[in-house]
């Protein structure tokens, strides 16, 4: 059965849950939404494997991006959805078809916005980066997803979350000398002397830049700790792996520095990068965003696919009427009226004044 994009907006957000789209799995899904954008002639749609990019081409002075991922995580019991009080439960719910269903009822309903916008909708945002349906288009059509300000509809409780924050994983490691247990003496023992890589991460302060006007709150912990031989043997070497969340006045070559300098005197080995994404809240895209919306603006303490426009130089915005915290649980769900609500200040911005390009 197809999507009714004219339906309400809670309508319409049950019939894209109960699509299943398990990361890997969204061909369902893509496939209607792209049957129900190919049906607006307002809209130039194109396909990409189970991404799907419908466009306006207005001539407008200003494009905007509205970007949603289509799959989910693994089902838990969690289907199909349900409606009980002002909450609509189901897989998917906040985390982020919900977004989704606002975005297509925008693609739908504004025929004509005061900017040109282009809506994505892209696959496997779950799961591993290399299948990120947003990173392959940014490297196979990088036009496609061209504009001078996005918003990425996730779950964010219907505020404004400013760029995001980096992440790196590191592996630091304690070096000792092998000796037989009943000898200790004889050698060193890496996972004591690991308790100093422990005892920086214990005497670590966050630091909380602010950045465009939003602060931050870093965070430095240790996420594996590994190390031993055998029974009876003094282990020679102990790895502890350390995430370092660090806020967008950072590069990674600025976080990779920071690390090797904490923890001097260890090996350290990068494993795992991803940059940071500043707000850009200056941009006039931007600013008539959070003017228009009039929501609260809070920064991103964690790390989403607003990095992946920053690195095509378009900054960006996480905006979503989903509650972050129930993300990927059974009992997932989304408030009713925060979809209206997010729906009414999206238009709001989208049919603003009119600024058409000479």
């Amino acid at each position: 059965m197809g999507l009714d994009l004219l339906s309400d907006v809670a309508d319409l957000t049950a019939a894209i849950v109960d699509i299943e789209s398990v990361s890997g799995a969204e061909g369902p899904l893509a496939d209607a939404v792209e049957q129900a954008l190919r049906a607006l002639p307002h809209l130039t749609v194109e396909r990409h494997g189970h991404n799907v990019v419908a466009r306006t081409d207005l001539g407008r002075a200003e494009r905007v991006v509205l970007a949603g991922h289509l799959d989910t995580v693994p089902l838990n019991g969690n289907l199909p959805s349900r409606v009980a009080g002002d909450r609509l439960y189901g897989c998917g719910t906040t985390d982020m078809k919900s977004g989704v269903a606002v975005a297509l009822r925008l693609a739908a309903t504004v025929p004509e916005p005061v900017r040109d916008v282009t809506y994505v909708f892209y696959e496997c945002e779950e799961i591993e980066a290399e299948r990120n349906g947003l990173r392959r288009l940014a490297a196979a059509r990088p036009e496609l997803l061209a504009g001078d300000f996005a918003v990425l509809m996730e779950p964010t409780g219907a505020l404004i979350e400013g760029g995001c924050q980096g992440t790196m994983r590191a592996e630091v490691t304690a070096a000792g000398e092998r000796a037989h247990s009943a000898r200790a003496w004889m050698g060193a023992n890496a996972i004591h002397a690991a308790g100093r890589i422990l005892d920086v991460l214990r005497a670590y302060e966050p630091a909380r830049p602010v950045v465009d006007g939003l602060e931050y709150h870093e965070g430095l912990n240790a996420v594996f700790i590994s190390g031993g031989v055998a029974g009876n043997v003094i282990p020679d070497e102990c790895v502890v792996t350390v995430n370092y969340r660090f806020a967008p006045d950072k590069s990674p070559a600025d976080a990779e520095a920071y690390l090797r300098e904490t923890f001097r005197g260890f090996a350290v080995k990068i494993t795992d990068s991803a940059s940071a994404a500043r707000p850009g809240l200056t941009h006039p895209a931007a600013a008539a965003f959070v003017a228009a919306s009039g929501a609260a603006v809070r920064a991103k303490l964690g790390w989403t696919d607003v990095a992946r426009f920053a690195e095509l130089g378009i900054p960006a915005v996480n905006y979503g009427p989903g509650e972050p915290t129930l993300a990927h649980t059974r009992d997932e769900y989304v408030e009713i009226p925060l979809m209206a609500e997010c729906e009414r200040r999206m238009r709001t911005w989208l049919e603003g004044p009119v600024n058409v390009a000479p």
